[in-house]
């Protein structure tokens, strides 16, 4: 266990949803807590509307590619975060899961997806809230 709290986000391609949530900690966390994203059956690239929503908040999601989910990046995360990846993910003993019910952007407009980015910020901002003030 690091000495700070490890965040772990999950869905079934890491294109959407799980790469906009963990760019959306890093970012608020300033390195308080260590996040990572994973997919449980990982797409060829990062849907390009999620990338663009991100870079109007200065994020660039450009560089990032999809990751497959490791029974080793379970184990070393404090929280486990789903996004609708339902029964895929291993769970650990003594792991916190969390699933939290998002529309998934694929196939949708940067219109449509600004508001699921809104939603993960929100989710976002409160489990950082709880993990840092937990961490004090």
């Amino acid at each position: 266990m690091s000495d700070k709290p490890e965040v772990l986000f999950v869905c079934v391609h890491n294109a959407g949803r799980s790469q906009m949530a963990a760019a959306l900690l890093d970012h608020h966390a300033h390195g308080r807590v260590t996040v990572r994203s994973a997919g449980s059956a990982p797409a060829d690239a990062i849907n390009p509307a999620v990338v663009a929503v991100m870079a109007e908040l200065g994020l660039d999601l450009s560089k990032e590619f999809p990751k497959p989910l490791t029974d080793d990046a379970v184990r070393a995360a404090d929280v486990v975060i789903t996004m609708g990846c339902g029964d895929a993910c291993p769970v650990y003993p003594g792991r916190r899961y969390l699933d939290w019910k998002l529309d998934d952007p694929a196939g949708r407009s940067v219109e449509d997806v600004r508001p699921i980015r809104d939603e993960i910020d929100r989710r976002v901002a409160e489990l950082l809230a709880e993990l840092v003030a937990a961490d004090a």
